[in-house]
């Protein structure tokens, strides 16, 4: 049975106030994740120089650890067991083009911990939908063992035909799609109407990273690495800094008469460049020049920081470009350092494929084939 418009706009109000109890976290992923957050001290009152070196030391190794994992996971084929062609529901995912989104979705559980997919009846096929944890919230009476979600809330932002952005709230139960619509900076939109799917179960299906935590539950790869990505960009600014200021060689010169202006004020002598040479006419003027500062120091703590994080993410050295000592290994030894991301891989394939399975296994609800909504096999 439907729920009534009051009572559907309750369960928003309530899913809305989850929402924002896990907003700051994931946006804080994403944030990282986009390389939009540095945390390299800047004065109000630096130069544009400064500000061009904080520039250039932003670097984020974040994208590259969602990436080699991601990159390793595709799934190609949906058959029965002791089944040599693929089940109706394949083609069905191939209409929905999920050869391409799927990679999304992966790479979305693998970033905040957990994503999610929408299947709705639809014509010629069913629909899917997939959907980040900022677009999409799920609650569950068991978190941990439950396979369908009470309630589910996707919450996007589009633009209407003037070009204004449109909030588009929708919830989800076992029987209907509630729809909600209001202005981009609405918290609890209108309700707008309801869509009854009849499918029995809340269609929404989740993609978790790891189910070893049964404590606190998913977490992506991202967020423990967060402080160490802020020294990577610490240790590369200092690095610039030294290289910039320090790291060519200081002349100091004595013996010599500085000439001045008609307002008596002093002039530079020399018009310094690593291009130039420095000349004077008297014997008593000597030359000389400081030590420039090393850089190995910082170089040295770099790699160190990237060593840690290839250790904690389990990715090859060679990976983050921490790979001294490897060019000579022989094929075997190659194959064990790669072995850590392939447990790695395996643990996500066994994961990201049984919710494919669940998702095909709802496609095949959605198409009206109870045969393959009952197959739990593939």
């Amino acid at each position: 049975m439907a729920l009534s418009r009051d009572d559907a706009t309750e369960v928003v109000k309530h899913l809305v106030k989850v929402r924002e109890a896990e907003s700051d976290r994931l946006d804080r992923i994403y944030r990282y994740l986009k390389n939009k957050v540095c945390r390299i001290y800047i004065p109000r009152s630096a130069t544009a120089e400064y500000r061009e070196l904080v520039h250039q030391s932003r670097i984020n190794v974040m994208p590259l650890i969602i990436g080699a994992v991601a990159q390793n996971l595709f799934a190609d084929g949906y058959r029965p067991k002791r089944a040599s062609d693929n089940a109706p529901a394949w083609d069905d995912w191939q209409r929905n083009r999920m050869d391409l989104r799927q990679g999304g979705l992966y790479r979305a559980a693998l970033a905040y911990g957990v994503a999610y997919a929408a299947v709705l009846p639809g014509d010629p096929a069913p629909v899917i939908l997939p959907y980040s944890p900022r677009q999409c919230t799920a609650v569950y009476e068991d978190p941990i063992n439950d396979e369908w979600p009470i309630y589910a809330l996707t919450c996007t932002v589009e633009r209407d035909r003037q070009g204004k952005p449109v909030k588009r709230m929708r919830l989800y139960d076992e029987t209907h799609r509630y729809r909600f619509v209001g202005s981009a900076d609405s918290q609890t939109p209108q309700f707008e109407g309801a869509d009854e799917h009849g499918l029995g179960v809340t269609p929404v299906v989740r993609y978790l990273n790891t189910y070893d935590d049964l404590d606190d539950g998913p977490e992506g790869e991202v967020e423990s690495l967060i402080p160490l990505q802020d020294t990577v960009q610490q240790t590369t600014f200092n690095t610039r800094m030294a290289e910039h200021y320090a790291l060519f060689r200081q002349r100091w010169v004595t013996g010599m008469a500085i000439p001045e202006d008609e307002n008596g004020n002093p002039i530079e002598p020399f018009n310094s460049a690593v291009n130039r040479v420095w000349h004077a006419e008297s014997p008593d003027t000597k030359f000389g020049d400081f030590e420039p500062t090393s850089i190995d120091g910082y170089l040295a703590s770099r790699k160190a920081t990237l060593s840690i994080i290839s250790a904690l993410a389990q990715l090859p050295p060679q990976q983050l470009l921490v790979s001294d000592g490897i060019s000579n290994l022989s094929a075997e030894a190659l194959a064990a350092i790669e072995s850590g991301l392939q447990r790695k891989v395996g643990e996500r394939k066994t994961s990201f494929g049984e919710a494919n399975e669940q998702l095909l296994r709802l496609v095949s609800l959605a198409a009206g084939r109870r045969e393959g909504w009952e197959d739990t096999s593939a």
